[in-house]
């Protein structure tokens, strides 16, 4: 079930070739094996969910039964439309709405996890973009914990495509991705964020052939770090 909200006015630039081709894009991700990783990537979630970077809304498919309602952010206009399309045959309900990562302000404590799956390599600013998800969760009872949930392609462990990766993003990356970085350290972005690494896992997308600029890629569940476990790994210990 789907509901369009009123968009908010805040300006930015819309990056309209982007749009045009990456949906496209994403879906080919998807029949390659990416969708896999998406079923992972929402796996366990109930409640409410704030989805940060919708896209084209190939996550609400995945979405469990569990989950009663995702308010999915976007702020792309074109995405946004089609996202509002995913939405309505999407098996949880799901509100798409304008809305930029750098303030996530009027949904501060209102949802049970967080979700963003590849759009921190074209935020202005990692860390901020994942305090504003840290802000969205309610605080919780008991040993219940909201979760932020990251699914997205980062810099390489060292070697010849770790060079690759930032000689691309001094050059002409950017440009053609829409302010995509493929030579990011998202871990280093998670404790300043006040979060902390429940459970982490480095994986190759795609799996089989040559490694690509943005084949690397990181799955992180992260908990409020005042909250979290006891036996919890920092972020400089991500296996790598």
């Amino acid at each position: 079930m789907a509901q369009q909200m009123e968009p908010s006015p805040a300006p930015r630039r819309q990056h309209r070739v982007f749009a045009s081709w990456y949906p496209g894009r994403a879906a080919a991700m998807d029949k390659a094996g990416f969708a896999e990783y998406r079923d992972r990537f929402l796996a366990g979630l109930s409640g409410e969910v704030l989805e940060l970077g919708a896209g084209s809304g190939l996550n609400f498919a995945h979405y469990p039964p569990e989950v009663e309602r995702v308010v999915a952010v976007e702020p792309e206009a074109r995405m946004r439309e089609l996202a509002g399309r995913a939405a309505a045959e999407a098996p949880v309900r799901v509100e798409v709405v304008d809305g930029v990562a750098e303030d996530l302000s009027a949904f501060a404590g209102q949802f049970d996890a967080a979700v963003c799956s590849l759009v921190l390599c074209s935020v202005h600013d990692q860390v901020d973009a994942l305090t504003q998800l840290r802000s969205v969760l309610r605080l919780q009872a008991g040993s219940k914990v909201g979760e932020v949930r990251l699914l997205e392609h980062v810099r390489a462990d060292g070697g010849t495509l770790s060079r690759v990766q930032r000689a691309l993003d001094a050059t002409v990356w950017p440009l053609i991705g829409a302010g995509c970085h493929c030579s990011r350290d998202l871990t280093r972005a998670i404790g300043p964020a006040g979060l902390a690494v429940k459970s982490a896992e480095r994986f190759k997308f795609p799996a089989k052939g040559p490694s690509l600029p943005t084949s690397p890629h990181l799955f992180v569940t992260a908990v409020p770090e005042r909250r979290a476990d006891p036996g919890r790994r920092s972020a400089s210990a991500v296996d790598r």
